[in-house]
């Protein structure tokens, strides 16, 4: 294959390879052309929309500003209508208000029929009908009165020209406002305003400079104009200006024209460092084509790391020195049952613990909620501890065994072996785990420990059997012996020739000694079998309730870890609001405190074996019926009689039917495939060898199953003498 090297210069390519590579870069040249002239075009429409956007905003601004600056004017001439008394004072202020608004030219009191009565003009300007009569012109103020009348506030009339001596004049706008006395109508307050003074006064110094702003009416005409440059007439926007009684359009008038071709130093740069950006492509080309073969290596390599993490069937998690998780794999997903996204989602709720973004402890969602504390303060102390540190707390090739949660809430075991996690620099970024599901090793476990189960069972029924069979052989043999002999008796008793016979009695007592002794040897198999039960008798001890449940409690929370049962163990409460309720769960009161438990005396081995039994019978009953979080298991003792203690075992699973019920103690009765049918029958023959009784029920809220049994409790003679022995000691 004629391919070059990957560092080749590009004109030592194969020729066909160099007229395609020849072609890339003549589209690369046109691109850039195409490139360059869009830019200019595109910035010369950015300038001109800048423009124009500029021609808007001073005009919003302008118009903003004459309303602004009109309604001030309508808002001086109502306080000045407001005067009263004699006409001095009124002038006087309408003086005062006259040198103080420059765009206000004259201003007049008139009667309600329009007559004028008073008059006062401007310090500053000739006066404004000094050259025609004001009656000419005063149609539009009377019909502005008119509006103010009808709408009883102040209205403006429309714009008229007032002519001025040397061929001059003002665009004129007249201003009337209502004077009432008393609430009756008593004239008009007629105030002339120059537009072009207006314009002047109320736009600002930056507008002006850079725009012409005018005041012009429906068909273009031009009323006032303010504002250094003259329009170009290229930039324009025209806004309305709202006043009482009238309107008045506004327009300003950009004075730049269109932009060059360069219009700025900006785009000059631009060209240029375009230019100088085709070079650099020549020299970044042989670089571009060197970092292409890095790449595809890099992204091989990375497709099989991928790969090999994504075929592996243990579980891998990355976390932060916060504790986030920050990758997991899909067998990692598969096993917890969330996706990738939930996982990696962050902090879900505050809690004390390690410290997330935002001061949230980050709570994995494939914890169980009942391991939770535990969890965070284990996590809290592994990411405090730096690789290699003293306070390390476990050798990371060495993994720990602990709980999961999928999501369905099924609980399950995992083995995992964390390492730290350290970046190409050599700083510990993390720690990486590998998660081991051991599910499927916990079932082959149970499996195997369920066989050896049954073979046990098997050789204790065995060991039955042969008892069985050593006591009929043994008992068979003297009941045989004794039935031959009384028939032997009662056939000679019977014999009316044999009842002469002297040697009769001797014979008798003969066969009757017979019976004695076969009865004896009977009697001997029996006490044989009731010296073994004496026996246990004398293993039976006092002890406290609670010392039962702790020697049962760790093999019965082995199997209640792995269906996800909690184990509740309820004992008597005493203090100053114990009361009926005292020592169920969350019953007693403040100041409550656990009390001496009950005393019994039992043998101890014997009933252990029924408390382990009921408990492992009760957490399987919860298995496959109630849901994770409601398989509660309750161990309860109480002083139900002073010569009796109460021991319950109280499951929260389905019940007992009544037709299991009727069944529930028969020998060899199981609802398990996998059950023998002794247990409960074992269980209440040791309970009644005690003295006691064993029963079930419903539980206390009507859910799931109370088995109860009563044991002895010891006489105060014998509970005495253990305690004033223990006082000498003490």
């Amino acid at each position: 294959m004629n391919r070059p090297p990957p560092h080749a210069p590009w004109h030592l390519a194969p020729q066909p390879h160099r007229w395609r590579r020849a072609g890339l870069w003549g589209a690369l040249v046109a691109l850039l052309l195409v490139a360059q002239t869009l830019l200019v075009a595109l910035t010369l429409n950015y300038e001109e929309s800048l423009a124009q956007e500029e021609a808007d905003r001073v005009a919003t601004e302008a118009a903003a500003e004459v309303r602004r600056e009109m309604l001030g004017l309508v808002q001086t001439l109502q306080a000045l209508a407001w005067v009263e008394g004699t006409p001095e004072p009124a002038r006087a202020a309408a003086e005062a208000l006259l040198r103080s608004r420059s765009a206000l030219k004259r201003v007049e009191w008139r009667t309600p029929s329009m007559a004028l009565t008073e008059a006062a003009d401007t310090p500053f300007a000739p006066r404004l009908f000094g050259h025609l009569p004001r009656q000419s012109q005063q149609l539009d103020a009377e019909l502005a009165c008119t509006a103010a009348t009808r709408s009883a506030a102040p209205a403006f009339s429309r714009s008229y020209f007032v002519p001025l001596q040397g061929g001059l004049g003002l665009e004129t706008i007249d201003l009337c406002v209502p004077v009432l006395r008393g609430g009756r109508e008593a004239g008009y307050l007629v105030g002339s305003v120059a537009l072009g003074d207006i314009l002047e006064a109320a736009v600002n110094a930056r507008n002006l400079r850079s725009h012409e702003i005018s005041l012009v009416e429906g068909d273009g005409t031009r009323l006032a104009r303010a504002g250094t440059p003259r329009g170009v007439g290229i930039y324009m926007a025209e806004r309305l200006v709202n006043l009482p009684g009238a309107a008045l359009q506004l327009r300003a008038d950009s004075g730049a024209g269109r932009p060059s071709l360069i219009p700025n130093l900006t785009t000059a740069l631009v060209l240029g460092l375009s230019l100088a950006l085709f070079g650099l492509l020549l020299l970044l080309a042989r670089d571009v084509r060197r970092r292409a073969f890095a790449e595809n290596a890099l992204a091989e390599a990375l497709a099989f790391r991928k790969a090999m993490e994504d075929s592996l069937s243990t579980g891998l998690r990355a976390r932060d020195l916060r504790g986030v998780i920050t990758y997991v794999n899909p067998a990692f997903c598969a096993m917890v049952g969330f996706s990738a996204e939930e996982l990696l989602a962050g902090p879900s709720e505050p809690a004390a613990g390690a410290p997330g973004p935002g001061g949230a402890a980050f709570v994995p969602p494939y914890w169980p909620p009942e391991f939770i504390a535990q969890y965070q303060e284990r996590q809290r102390l592994r990411l405090r501890s730096a690789p290699g540190a003293a306070g390390e707390a476990r050798d990371p090739r060495e993994g720990w065994e602990t709980v999961f949660m999928r999501q369905s809430g099924e609980r399950f075991p995992v083995m995992i072996y964390e390492a730290p996690l350290v970046d190409g620099t050599g700083r510990h970024t993390g720690w990486m785990s590998a998660v081991v599901d051991l599910s499927a090793q916990r079932r082959v476990e149970e499996l195997s420990r369920q066989q050896q189960d049954r073979l046990q069972a098997t050789a204790r029924l065995a060991t039955v059997g042969e008892m069985a069979s050593l006591l009929s052989h043994e008992l068979n043999q003297p009941l045989a012996a004794i039935a031959s002999y009384a028939s032997g008796s009662l056939n000679l008793m019977g014999d009316v020739q044999m009842q002469a016979d002297p040697e009769m009695p001797t014979l008798l007592k003969g066969a009757l000694e017979r019976i004695a002794e076969q009865a004896e040897r009977a009697g001997r198999v029996i006490k044989s079998v009731h010296d073994f039960v004496r026996r246990r008798e004398q293993l039976h001890e006092n002890l406290p309730a609670e010392r039962l449940f702790e020697a049962v409690l760790p093999l019965a929370r082995l199997q209640a870890r792995k269906s996800g049962t909690r184990i509740e163990l309820d004992l008597p409460t005493t203090g100053p609001n114990a009361g009926p309720n005292a020592g169920s769960p969350g019953a007693a009161g403040d100041g409550a405190s656990p009390a001496r438990a009950p005393r019994v005396r039992c043998d101890r081995t014997m009933v252990e074996q029924v408390l382990l039994n009921l408990a492992r019978n009760g957490i399987q009953a919860m298995e496959g019926h109630t849901p994770p979080a409601e398989r509660v298991l309750t161990l309860r003792v109480r002083q139900t009689h002073p010569g009796w203690v109460t021991l319950s075992v109280i499951d929260q699973g389905p019940g007992i039917t009544p037709e299991v019920a009727a069944r529930l103690f028969t020998p060899f009765f199981t609802t398990r495939p996998e059950g023998m049918g002794l247990g409960l029958s074992l269980c209440r023959t040791v309970i009644e060898q005690h003295g006691g009784a064993l029963d079930h029920g419903p539980g206390p809220n009507g859910r799931g199953t109370e088995f109860r049994f009563t044991l002895p409790a010891p006489v105060p003679a014998e509970t005495a003498a253990p305690s004033a022995a223990a006082g000498v000691v003490g």
